[in-house]
């Protein structure tokens, strides 16, 4: 091999058309070896010690190395846990910057540094070579595929739909697409489901993680799998398992460009809070032996062991320069080279840890606020970890959305019956500005969710009074016990209709107060069609019919296609549900962005708010533009149906239903100011008022 110092200017393995430059961040190695590896990945080839060491970055060239060539690395230095330092030359150790994935995990002990099942744990040195059994990197040819014209829909935040989906799941069980596209990211973007994103009205898909993972040994052993993916091992490489028989880079950067064609954006969910390393008995696959000290947060007053604000194990740590270098890296990447349009950040709050807990301030939030790349994408947090003072709704920067869990408490209790919310569901259905109202921050800061991926499918939500996760292998201790959910009567599936058709119209109406609440909703892939995972609310080791979306119940009475289609219209046609301005009461010229009425439409005093046990919630939203239309929006969460009086305001001559949960059909003729009406047991109405 012609070999030459190369450049520490980019980690990774970069070829330039001639060769192939390797770097590699290791603050307290000793020395670092290439190792190369026929197309097998099983013999090594060579092994070469990088020549160089620049500001902590270890490079050299190789002249004739070229893309589809399989690598990782040797790291030597020393293996002294109890000061935080676990190198392990004897482990092949994946690239952190490796673009492409060439085979799989295979389990054995030789993964682990230490020798597993001594009586010193951590404390002893395994000495076997595990290099058959873990992944390699795969040096690749970026500009291959990349340099295509990309037209993206740049959906303003206000007009924004997310819609979650699992790249597997989604498709698995889809009889329209095409069998060899089942479960990949083709399927994701063959014409029969963007025709259905389409009919829905989303404009943004959120893909559970896709970037490099594997699959927990805890869950092997009980053939399982880690299916959501929330167990990354590689930050620039999409998960293979995902590509079918293709490349996983070209197929993915393929269905993002058709779901551009069709306007629909794409953002990932991503997991730079922890790794798959786990704690200070994981294994180690790559960052734990390339610079354990550097990679991790680490108890000051015992290095040996990882401070775990994730729950998972272990921390990374963003403090340190190079590994926030290496974040923003990977950031950039997958919108430069990838074309995606945003992430939703897993476990947001441990990214902007300092040493004194979370920062407002923190380096991570700069870094991004002035990336030219990153400055225009859409960024969602997850806003809390489960560190000390984790819990941050509310708390990112004005750049920022966040997952808001409180609207998802809000409207499970509520419609689960609970009384005395009204004061707490118009906060919500008004894009909560008692959180998010600072900081020149505006609605859209809000995402509005009800189901996710994490808990409850929509139907299972009213299908079920508690968890039924045995099949996860955990006796049923797993997964959330708080989930406000009711059966309606009965445990699971019925054939009693009553049942049915109330579970049916409680779903309808969360899905309306979704689309109705101002801040941006967030579909979970399948609630449109009835979607059960029979009660389990954490499948994520559920690479089955479990966890896979069950679309049967299209074309049946679970279909709400259509009606979910007619709230995205619906919200499109009324711009102040979608108001990137916090709406107010009453001013003093007498105009108002909002009012909230009584059952008898007079304007509610602090007595009506403080009504035992209220449940019924009526209010107008103001045009946001002139000669627009107003909307008017009745709640009724009780078991008794409500008379109530259609608002008398001078500039609406008439009212027009547009949506009633309880039938199929709305009233035509158009209704009077002051006329009565009645909103059903537990029922979501509107109207659209106009001067004519």
């Amino acid at each position: 091999m012609r070999l030459t110092a190369g450049t520490a200017a980019r980690l990774g393995a970069t070829w330039d058309g001639r060769g192939t430059n390797f770097a590699l961040f290791s603050a307290n190695a000793h020395k670092v070896e290439l190792c190369l590896f026929d197309s097998q990945g099983r013999r090594e080839l060579e092994r070469i010690e990088l020549p160089e060491k620049t500001e902590d970055v270890w490079h050299g060239y190789l002249g004739d190395v070229s893309p589809g060539q399989l690598y990782g690395y040797r790291v030597h230095g020393p293996y002294d846990p109890e000061r935080g330092h676990r190198f392990n030359a004897h482990k092949l150790l994946l690239d952190p910057y490796a673009k492409r994935l060439a085979g799989r995990l295979v389990w054995s002990d030789a993964h682990f540094a230490y020798r597993t099942g001594s009586p010193r744990e951590d404390l002893s040195f395994d000495r076997r070579d595990n290099a058959r059994g873990v992944p390699k990197g795969v040096v690749v040819d970026e500009t291959a595929g990349g340099g295509r014209r990309e037209t993206r829909p740049n959906v303003p935040w206000e007009d924004t739909i997310i819609y979650e989906a699992h790249v597997k799941g989604l498709t698995q069980m889809r009889e329209d697409v095409p069998p060899g596209l089942r479960g990949t990211f083709g399927g994701l973007g063959c014409p029969s489901m963007i025709d259905h994103f389409k009919r829905l009205g989303v404009t943004t898909i959120e893909l559970l993680p896709i970037h490099g993972f594997i699959d927990d040994r805890v869950l092997v052993e009980k053939k399982l799998v880690n299916y959501w993916g929330y167990n990354t091992i590689s930050f620039f490489a999409p998960e293979p398992r995902y590509a079918g028989d293709k490349d996983a880079l070209d197929a993915f950067r393929t269905t993002v460009a058709r779901l551009h064609d069709a306007g629909i954006e794409v953002i990932l969910d991503v997991v730079y809070n922890h790794t798959a390393e786990g704690n200070h008995l994981g294994p180690t696959l790559s960052f734990r032996g390339i610079d354990n000290a550097s990679y991790y947060w680490l108890k000051p007053d015992a290095p040996r062991y990882y401070d775990d604000f994730t729950g998972c194990g272990s921390s990374v740590n963003l403090t340190h320069p190079r590994v926030l270098q290496m974040v923003m890296d990977s950031l950039r990447y997958w919108v430069e080279v990838c074309h995606v349009d945003g992430f939703r950040f897993d476990l947001a709050t441990t990214l902007a840890r300092g040493p004194n807990g979370f920062q407002r301030n923190a380096g991570f939030f700069t870094a991004i606020r002035q990336d030219p790349v990153l400055a225009s994408v859409k960024l969602v947090a997850e806003p809390w970890d489960l560190g000390m003072g984790g819990y941050q709704v509310g708390a990112f920067p004005s750049q920022w959305s966040e997952w808001n869990d409180r609207y998802r408490s809000a409207m499970r209790r509520y419609w689960a019956g609970e009384g005395s919310l009204i004061g707490e569901v118009s906060r919500r259905m008004t894009g909560s500005s008692d959180i998010f109202n600072h900081d020149s921050r505006m609605p859209r800061a809000s995402i509005n969710h009800v189901t996710v991926h994490d808990g409850f499918t929509l139907s299972d939500l009213y299908s079920y009074a508690g968890k039924h996760n045995l099949a996860n292998g955990e006796d049923n201790r797993d997964g959330s016990n708080d989930n406000h959910s009711v059966n309606c009567g009965v445990e699971g599936p019925t054939d009693d209709a009553a049942i049915l058709a109330l579970r049916r119209q409680l779903r309808k109406n969360q899905l309306a107060c979704l689309f109705l609440a101002q801040g941006v909703p967030l579909l979970l892939a399948g609630d449109e069609a009835g979607n059960s995972q029979a009660g389990n609310n954490n499948a994520y080791c559920q690479d089955n019919e479990i966890g896979w979306v069950d679309w049967s119940g299209l074309n049946r009475d679970d279909d709400m296609v259509e009606f979910v289609g007619l709230m995205t219209e619906i919200r499109r046609n009324f711009p102040q549900l979608r108001s990137k301005r916090w709406v107010d009461g009453r001013r003093a010229d007498g105009s108002y962005g909002v009012l909230w009425l009584t059952p008898s439409a007079a304007e509610m005093t602090v007595t009506d708010w403080a009504y035992p046990d209220g449940r019924f919630l009526a209010y107008v939203l103001s045009p946001s533009e002139p000669g627009g239309n107003a909307i008017f929006i009745v709640l009724n969460s009780g078991m008794e149906t409500i008379d109530f009086h259609l608002p008398q305001i001078s500039d609406y001559a008439t009212w027009h239903q547009l949506f009633d949960t309880t039938r199929d059909t709305v009233q035509v003729a158009p209704l009077s100011p002051g006329s009565e009406s009645a909103a059903p047991p537990r029922s979501v109405l509107a109207f659209s008022g106009s001067s004519a």
